[in-house]
């Protein structure tokens, strides 16, 4: 086990900041808990298992693993020591009032790249949920133990190369269909281009990533304070209905109450979605929609 303590200049909530990592509740890769998060990952060395603790003003990881030198070194950028917030000023009430009861949410930035596209390319143009449950066990059929203690029963998310040689009906048995399926098998085939270079323009020339799937990788693996999940279901509703009290919108009217923002606007977004209201819900919930069966 290796071990670093870190004392941010600045208020760091764990669970706020490390929330887009989190592929819902029940993520195999990642659990949290009071005052802590575990999480296992793939890094540039190997599987890690890490252990993240704040107490006393203090952030402290413990890391086991082939990655535990390499996580440790990149601890900093996870919890957001890297994000540059100077220049960012609210323009409005309700921005200001989140920036100040959300101190502690820094941008993170996970280093994985390819980790963020699968559960990306996963969750297009399906409810949340069923997007969230199917790369759950789409992790755990095909990852791997994390190493260390692992008390939780974490997952290792799988390497590119096992995305890459998992045939389509592996993906069906988990409720992802043949198109998403083979966006992520063509996107384990050039990780590691995505990996060296994980720009918008770079990540868009993949067939099945497209510029919502980018905007998220590029919130999570990067910090990206100006992504926009440009495409999104219920984004739009949200960003409206808190800056401008209106219960629907579209993608081209976020974007206009976003600009004057530029910069920060993926930032807004995540104070928003941390603390925003959203418009009152109209109609039933859809319903899953499972095709294993089919």
């Amino acid at each position: 086990m290796l071990t670093r303590t870190l004392r941010p200049g600045r208020p760091v909530d764990l669970q706020l900041t490390l929330r887009p990592a989190r592929r819902g509740r029940f993520d195999p890769a990642m659990r949290v808990g009071p005052g802590e998060v575990w999480r296992a990952t793939r890094t540039p060395d190997g599987p890690v298992t890490t252990r993240v603790t704040a107490a006393a003003g203090e952030l402290t990881m413990r890391a086991w693993g082939p990655g535990a030198a390499w996580a440790l070194d990149a601890f900093p950028a996870l919890v957001g020591q890297l994000d540059d917030d100077s220049d960012f000023s609210p323009r409005d009430a309700v921005v200001a009032d989140l920036r100040r009861r959300l101190r502690g949410l820094r941008l993170c930035r996970t280093g994985a790249v390819f980790e963020a596209v699968v559960p990306s390319i996963i969750e297009q143009k399906v409810i949340g949920m069923e997007a969230r449950l199917s790369y759950g066990r789409l992790v755990r059929a095909v990852g791997e133990p994390a190493p260390g203690p692992n008390p939780l029963r974490l997952t290792v998310p799988p390497a590119a190369a096992v995305v890459a040689r998992t045939p389509p009906h592996v993906f069906h048995r988990f409720g992802i269909e043949r198109k998403r399926a083979d966006a992520v098998r063509l996107a384990a085939a050039y990780a590691h281009r995505l990996e060296e270079a994980p720009t918008v323009e770079r990540l868009t020339t993949l067939p099945g990533i497209g510029p919502w799937t980018a905007s998220e990788v590029r919130l999570v693996a990067v910090g990206d304070p100006d992504s926009v999940s440009v495409g999104d279901y219920h984004l739009p509703n949200l960003v409206a209905f808190s800056l401008a009290g209106e219960a629907r919108a579209d993608d081209a009217r976020m974007l206009e109450l976003l600009e004057p923002y530029r910069g920060h606007r993926g930032r807004v977004i995540r104070l928003l979605e941390a603390g925003g209201r959203m418009p009152a819900r109209r109609g039933p919930r859809l319903p899953l929609n499972p095709i294993a069966h089919l």
